[in-house]
């Protein structure tokens, strides 16, 4: 027979080990809880990161292509300068142009004979001088506008009058007083002509 001390003993280890389970049943809730509670912290940081990293990258694409942008635009300005840089000053060649043309146009063409050399030497040379001056207008994209029954373009020509003309559909042009120039492709003068009219 046990005596009641060991019985009280015995129970004492029989609370004790149930006090150790239960400790440690406790001790394991507690940490689960601190775990999921340091799960939801990461995956709050983490979505946190995830959409910085969006926003950066959304940035870095948007720079890039800005930067694409203004390189296109500064290439495109570069060329234009280099096409359109010469444009003052054909344009002020187009008087001395204009001024060449009228001077051989002036001359009387039954006046240009060989018993005539100092004359004739002259608009041999003024026709040279006019033709080459042409050579180099073509050479560097500078070509005369010319429209004598050609459609009137507002782009192209200038209207100084309107004229009835028979045989002429309306709108064309019937008479050129001033040769109009293009420099690649853009209008440098426009052409002063008459348009026919209804």
């Amino acid at each position: 027979r046990t005596s009641p001390r060991l019985l009280c003993a015995a129970t004492q280890q029989k609370n004790t080990g149930q006090n150790l389970e239960e400790d440690q049943s406790q001790s394991q809730n507690e940490q689960k809880a601190e775990s999921s509670s340091a799960e939801k912290l990461l995956a709050e940081e983490k979505a946190k990161l995830e959409e910085q990293l969006k926003e950066v990258t959304d940035k870095y694409k948007r720079a890039l292509a800005d930067a694409e942008n203004v390189r296109q635009r500064s290439q495109k300005l570069v060329e234009e300068a280099k096409l359109y840089g010469i444009q003052s000053f054909c344009k002020d060649l187009l008087e001395v142009a204009d001024i060449l043309e009228k001077a051989t146009e002036s001359v009387p063409k039954e006046e240009i004979k060989d018993e005539n050399p100092h004359l004739k030497s002259l608009y041999e040379g003024l026709v040279m001088t006019e033709v080459q001056i042409q050579k180099v207008f073509k050479k560097h994209g500078l070509l005369r506008l010319n429209p004598v029954g050609a459609k009137f373009d507002p782009y192209e020509h200038e209207a100084l009058f309107h004229t009835p003309m028979e045989g002429q559909e309306p709108g064309t042009i019937a008479l050129v007083s001033k040769i109009g120039y293009k420099l690649h492709g853009r209008t440098l003068r426009p052409a002063l002509v008459g348009v026919v009219k209804d």
